[in-house]
Order: C-alpha cells, then sequence, then structure tokens
C-alpha cells in the first residue's frame, strides 16, 4: 500500500473509532511511518486514538505528538488525582494491596513498585488512565515473579506456536534470566502485539524486548 492510501485508512479508521474525536488529529505517513499531530481531549482518548492507527494494515511505525487538553471542568488538582488513583488501585481485585506508589506532577502520573505479573503492570496503568485530569502515564512498576520458573524459552515458544495470530517460524525468542528479546519480522502491529503479550504471559518472565520488525 502507497502512504496515500494507509493516511486515508487511518483517518477513516480514527473518524470510525467512537472514543476518538478526530477533529483536531493531524495525520501524516512517510514510508509507512505515521505522525499524528494536534490534541485531543484526555490521555484515554489519546491511547485509543494510537490504538486504532495501529490496526491500519501497512502501517510500520508510530510516532505521535498529540497533546492532551482537558476541558476546564475536567480538570484536577495534583494532590485528588493521586488520591484516585490510590483509590481506583486499592478497589482493583487484579492489583495487590499495597505494592504501588504513585506519584502525580502537573497531571503526570509515575507509577512505581513490585508486582509478580505483567498483566498486573498494564492493569495498574489502565485503572489510572482514564482519570480527569491525567495527561499521561510513565509506568515503571517492576516485575518480581514469585518463584523461579525452568525452561522459560521453551515455553514461549509454545505459546506462540498455539497463537492463532502468530506466524511463530519468523520469531526468534532469546530468554537470559527471566529477560526476554524477541527479534524478526511480522505481517503486523496486531501479530507484533500478539507475540510479545504471549511472552509476557510466560511465568518467570521479568522483562520483554520487542525488537519485531513489522515488514508486512
Amino acid at each position: 500500500m502507497n502512504d496515500l492510501a494507509i493516511r486515508q485508512d487511518i483517518i477513516d479508521e480514527l473518524g470510525f473509532e467512537p472514543s476518538v474525536d478526530a477533529a483536531n488529529i493531524g495525520v501524516a505517513v512517510e514510508e509507512g511511518v505515521v505522525t499524528l499531530s494536534g490534541h485531543v481531549g484526555s490521555y484515554a482518548e489519546k491511547i485509543a486514538a494510537e490504538m486504532a492507527v495501529k490496526r491500519v494494515k501497512g502501517v510500520r511505525a508510530l510516532a505521535e505528538t498529540l497533546e492532551v487538553r482537558y476541558a476546564g471542568r475536567k480538570q484536577h488538582a495534583d494532590d485528588e488525582i493521586a488520591a484516585r488513583a490510590l483509590d481506583i488501585i486499592e478497589w482493583d481485585a487484579l492489583l495487590p494491596n499495597g505494592a504501588i506508589d504513585v506519584r502525580v506532577q502537573k497531571g503526570w502520573v509515575t507509577l512505581s513498585g513490585e508486582v509478580p505479573w505483567h498483566f498486573q503492570r498494564i492493569a495498574a496503568e489502565k485503572a489510572v488512565m482514564k482519570l480527569g485530569g491525567v495527561i499521561g502515564v510513565t509506568n515503571v512498576l517492576s516485575i518480581k515473579p514469585a518463584a523461579s520458573i525452568p525452561d522459560v524459552k521453551s515455553r514461549i515458544v509454545g505459546a506462540l506456536k498455539r497463537n492463532a495470530e502468530v506466524e511463530a517460524d519468523h520469531i526468534e525468542v532469546a530468554v537470559a534470566g527471566g529477560n526476554v528479546t524477541l527479534k524478526g519480522g511480522v505481517a503486523g502491529w496486531r501479530e507484533r502485539t500478539a507475540a510479545e503479550r504471549a511472552a509476557w504471559s510466560t511465568p518467570g518472565v521479568i522483562s520483554v524486548t520487542n525488537n519485531l520488525a513489522v515488514t508486512g
């Protein structure tokens, strides 16, 4: 697909996504690399726009400079955002009590601490990203598995082969002390994300470096 066709598909997809107001979003495409510019009404909307772009066939990479601009009634003080973030984390049944620290500076939330699983790391970020006043989230939560697991590499390879969204033969898996690196090429962002998710879902994994290239 050429860049003009990809750009039009992205514009159409952003317009199709009900959680995104695309009126103030600019789209540029060069050799499959997409740049989003302009502004949106919340951080959650910004993430939704990024996900919509990654669904489009032919997109190889995404660079975005979208600014989050809240209406006056949606703006909140940092201490109020922090208190709400701690409450929503405490109420989330997926997250361990007392394991996550929250810091807020000018609407930007930083999550730190240790959790046993990557899905909990993601759950914590999703819990706070929809709060009013949040303009961004930095997630530095580290993974500390409850126990050391043998054969991490073979478990990941098995998971990739079972996944209908992934062509496992084109993916190389390297493991060193719970740190996983994925190399090779995939057809699209969806396959790239699915491969990373399979790696993260394996017990004993503490980090994943996704070097998979989207080759189309």
